[in-house]
């Protein structure tokens, strides 16, 4: 049976792609299915059934009566987090040691550096000990748990199948997203985190439609289950007034310095407090929960993840002051639930400080200039997905998915604004430790090339000869502009009048300088120079790849031996060649 599937699914590498990516889905999906269900009952019976508390439930989350016959037993709800802590550090350190933590980032891992390989009993153990993490009041969420999860089914059936290392990595992402996609019911925004997660500015695009497929199929399958309404109820927000931009524009200001707050307490108390400690493992978390523990002694609903409480803030239920406390305690529960090695995702209680932080900007906006902060709800649904995407350094996703998790599409320009503007003042941290720039810095794409095959291409075999404008390195400004606008690609070269060759200017530096007007009139064609990043016609295409990732460019000149620039290669070029070689070698 097993050669039968190995043979059929080598036929044709799209479809067969497809359907591999159909069954990651189902298998994603099924396993997305057993885990909330695992959590919500869990949770039910410890914290209703047994401490007396009830933990609130989004609207789309409730799955049990929260009416309870049981009194409420404070120590019994002070130690819970550390029985937790207990139970889940042994299941951990004893079975899966990689299951540690909030699982996004060991996935990222795997995809760069481990070939996108999972042990097959990561799903399991994961799954169990963020169940008992999650239920016994540690404060974290699903999604990293859930992507380790769904990533380690993609693992499994890829080594099941026979597949290649590439396509296990595609399948590793394609399981990912179908579980992101399944929880969260929200196929779109799923696949696109799974793909956009991997790097801070890039996006695996070779994974896109397969993570795509496994994310639609998991989430028809989870909602066949447990029904297809929103998450999140929300009142029909619309975006009408320009002004309420200027309190957008706070909102994402406010943002910056707290998600720089919430990255360095999350990882300086894991560096700091919790590794350096002299005692076993899988003792650390039980101290993380007793700090969540005496968190919860000032305000009890630190526990969990807290969704219910968005529903309330964006209902306007909850006070001003209680929002503000909730973000500096939210910051300090889950960094002592993950921090200290407990198994949670980060993703819940991102959403939940955003929504927050919302809260506060949203309704003391309000109060004090009701004409711009019109609705103060709206606040907390942009806060949640801009809060996200600043510390995550994963706007797009995190936009989708907060969209399709409360149906808010009214506010899709704020989102976008607020989104992009805590991005560029988040960039130089991120709560993902294993995130990459982009493809040129990732070991996945390096081992993807091999050498030998990139040593028998040249650059002249791949070079485009196509006239290249010409400036002078006195030219100005507008004579620069010129000359790109006569070309398609992404250089111009500098020459004397007596044709030597200086160097190049590149599309990206015309681009930054093009953000500043008072610098333009100055500025000269020299001034814009990148030297010395030539390629030779000789050199072969690894030399080549080796000049594209130390440059950052994706167009690099290539120098003739008189000293001439002979053409240009583009870095997509550089792999159409390669793939060319290997399909011959094939």
């Amino acid at each position: 049976m097993t050669k039968t599937l190995k043979h059929l699914f080598r036929t044709n590498n799209t479809i067969r792609l497809m359907m591999i990516a159909i069954l990651v889905g189902l298998v994603s999906g099924l396993g997305a299915i057993l885990f909330f269900y695992g959590l919500e009952w869990t949770t039910h019976m410890t914290m209703n059934a047994w401490a007396g508390m009830t933990m609130k439930a989004p609207p789309g989350e409730r799955m049990f009566e929260t009416a309870h016959e049981t009194a409420f037993n404070p120590w019994l709800y002070f130690f819970l987090p550390a029985i937790g802590g207990l139970i889940a550090g042994w299941l951990v350190y004893t079975f899966a040691p990689e299951a540690e933590g909030h699982g996004t980032d060991a996935m990222i891992d795997a995809f760069h550096n481990k070939d996108g390989q999972i042990r097959t009993r990561i799903p399991f153990v994961k799954g169990l000990a963020t169940i008992v993490t999650i239920a016994s009041g540690g404060s974290a969420g699903r999604e990293g748990p859930i992507a380790q999860i769904g990533a380690g089914f993609g693992s499994w059936i890829s080594r099941k199948l026979g597949l290649s290392v590439r396509e296990r990595r595609i399948m590793l992402l394609a399981g990912t997203a179908g579980g992101l996609g399944a929880i969260f019911r929200s196929p779109l925004g799923g696949a696109i985190t799974a793909i956009e997660v991997l790097y801070s500015e890039d996006f695996e695009t070779e994974a896109m439609i397969p993570s795509i497929i496994s994310s639609v199929v998991a989430y028809t399958l989870f909602c066949s289950v447990y029904g297809y309404a929103t998450i999140f109820n929300v009142p029909d927000f619309t975006f009408t007034n320009p002004l309420e931009l200027i309190g957008y524009l706070i909102l994402a200001l406010v943002c910056v310095p707290l998600g720089a707050v919430y990255t360095k307490t999350f990882y300086g108390m894991r560096d700091y407090v919790f590794r350096p400690l002299p005692i076993p493992k899988f003792m650390k978390p039980v101290l993380g929960g007793l700090g969540v523990g005496l968190l919860g002694l000032i305000i009890p609903e630190v526990y969990g993840g807290g969704w219910g409480l968005i529903q309330d803030a964006l209902d306007g239920n909850l006070g001003i002051r209680f929002m503000a406390a909730m973000v500096l305690l939210k910051i300090l529960s889950t960094s002592f639930t993950i921090s200290s090695g407990g198994s949670g995702g980060v993703f819940g209680p991102t959403l939940f400080i955003g929504g927050m932080i919302g809260g506060v900007v949203g309704f003391g906006g309000h109060a004090i200039w009701p004409q711009v902060f019109v609705h103060p709800g709206s606040f907390v649904l942009v806060g949640m997905a801009s809060y996200f995407a600043g510390v995550a350094n994963a706007p797009i996703g995190a936009l989708l998915m907060t969209l399709e998790m409360t149906d808010g599409y009214g506010l899709i320009a704020p989102l976008l604004l607020v989104s992009v503007i805590a991005l560029i003042f988040t960039r130089r941290w991120s709560i993902y430790e294993k995130q990459v720039k982009d493809r040129f810095q990732s070991p996945a794409h390096k081992a993807d090339l091999r050498v030998d095959v990139l040593e028998e291409v040249h650059v002249q075999d791949v070079m485009q000869t196509a006239d290249i404008p010409t400036v002078s390195p006195g030219a100005e400004w507008t004579l620069i502009q010129e000359a790109f606008a006569r070309t398609d690609g992404d250089l111009v070269q500098v020459c004397s009048d007596e044709g030597k060759l200086f160097g190049f200017i590149s599309a990206n530096k015309v681009k930054t300088a093009f953000l500043h007007d008072d610098l333009r009139t100055l500025l000269r064609a020299s001034d814009l120079l990148s030297e010395g990043v030539f390629l030779h016609e000789n050199d072969d295409l690894h030399a080549a790849l080796v000049a594209f990732m130390e440059s950052g460019f994706l167009e690099l000149a290539v120098r003739s031996d008189e000293g001439e620039l002979a053409g240009t290669v583009s870095y997509s070029a550089l792999i159409e060649a390669y793939d060319a070689a290997i399909k011959e070698e094939d």
